[in-house]
C-alpha cells in the first residue's frame, strides 16, 4: 500500500503457519494483541480463521481499521512492534500480509494476483445489485418474523444477516462467477 490516503476502511489480512505444539501460546498472543488494538482509534473489529485446508492450514487474523492513517499509526506503533517480537518463536517465517480498501475486501480471489483490482464501477454495480437482491430476500423471508421489533432492532437483524451473507456467501461466489467481467478491462 502506498504511503497515501486511501479513503474509506483498510482491512487486513495476515497467514501465519504456527510451529506445531505451540498453537494454544499463539491463540493466547491472538487474544492479547486483539486486546491491546481494541483501544485503537479507528480500530473496527477482528477475526480469526483457525487452520483448515481453506486456510492452507495457517492462521489468518483479519483486521479493520476506518482509514488507512489509523491503520498506519497501529501498524507502526511501539505496542504492535512488542507483540511481534513475541512471535518468532511460535512461528514459522513471515507472516502472508494483504491490503485492501473500501469495497475490495469483498473482490479478493486467491487466484487472482493481489494487484489486480476490479475497477470501481463493475465493483460498485455489483455490490449494488447483491445488496438489493439480498435485501429483498431477507424482507420476504425474515420481514414477517420481525415486524412487531422496534426499528432500531430490525435494522440491527437486516444489515448483520446482510453483510453476514454477502461477505461468506453471495461475494465470493458472484466474484468467481463474474471473475473473467470484473478482472479484464476490455469488457
Amino acid at each position: 500500500m502506498q504511503e497515501t490516503e486511501t479513503g474509506g476502511p483498510v482491512t487486513v489480512s495476515i497467514a501465519r503457519r504456527v510451529k506445531p505444539g505451540r498453537e494454544a501460546d499463539y491463540e493466547a498472543w491472538i487474544l492479547g494483541v486483539t486486546t491491546e488494538v481494541s483501544a485503537w482509534p479507528g480500530y473496527l473489529g477482528a477475526n480469526v480463521l483457525r487452520p483448515a485446508a481453506a486456510t492452507e492450514y495457517s492462521y489468518v487474523t483479519i483486521y479493520r481499521f476506518q482509514s488507512w492513517e489509523s491503520c498506519h499509526a497501529f501498524e507502526k506503533s511501539d505496542q504492535r512492534r512488542v507483540w511481534l517480537d513475541k512471535l518468532d518463536d511460535m512461528v514459522e517465517g513471515e507472516g502472508q500480509v494483504k491490503r485492501v480498501t473500501g469495497l475490495e475486501f469483498w473482490f479478493d480471489l486467491p487466484e487472482v494476483p493481489a494487484q489486480s483490482r476490479p475497477s470501481q464501477h463493475k465493483m460498485a454495480l455489483v455490490v449494488t445489485l447483491v445488496a438489493y437482491v439480498t435485501v429483498l430476500c431477507l424482507n420476504l423471508l425474515l420481514g414477517p418474523f420481525v415486524a412487531a421489533y422496534p426499528l432500531w432492532l430490525k435494522a440491527l437483524i437486516f444489515v448483520s444477516a446482510q453483510v453476514l451473507l454477502m461477505t461468506y456467501v453471495f461475494m465470493p461466489q458472484v466474484t468467481r462467477l463474474l471473475r473473467r467481467w470484473l478482472y479484464h478491462p476490455e469488457r
